[in-house]
């Protein structure tokens, strides 16, 4: 990664959790801690900061001591909701999204994602 690239890796736990009947799906333990705190683990590495995205429980989130912004569109729109609200909230110069439900993102993710890029003005997703 090119240090002098800052970017921004961001924790979505932002949404309703319908499909497992309302549970904040973030705060889930796996091995006795939050799903939302593997990614960030994971993450930590690899970006330049981190930050969550969430919706409910703030204050448990803000616990962790990382930047929490919620949606600033109403009624949970969804996951892009949380991505725009994340970059109208934070000055990143490019930021990496990750789902709070997928713990096991690999040690290099960004660092293939950067290269993958290349020299394109455009954002670069996975």
């Amino acid at each position: 990664m090119n240090q002098s690239q800052e970017i921004i890796g961001v924790v979505l736990a932002g949404g309703r959790a319908t499909r497992m009947g309302g549970k904040d799906k973030g705060l889930q333990l796996l091995n006795g801690k939050p799903l939302w705190q593997h990614v960030a683990d994971a993450l930590a590495s690899q970006v330049s900061a981190r930050v969550l995205s969430a919706n409910r429980h703030i204050d448990i989130y803000q616990r962790s001591g990382l930047p929490v912004y919620q949606d600033t569109l109403a009624d949970y729109p969804g996951p892009l909701a949380g991505m725009l609200s994340v970059m109208q909230q934070d000055q990143g110069e490019w930021f990496v999204f990750c789902s709070c439900d997928t713990p096991f993102i690999p040690a290099c993710l960004v660092e293939r994602m950067v290269q993958q890029r290349g020299d394109s003005p455009r954002g670069l997703g996975a």
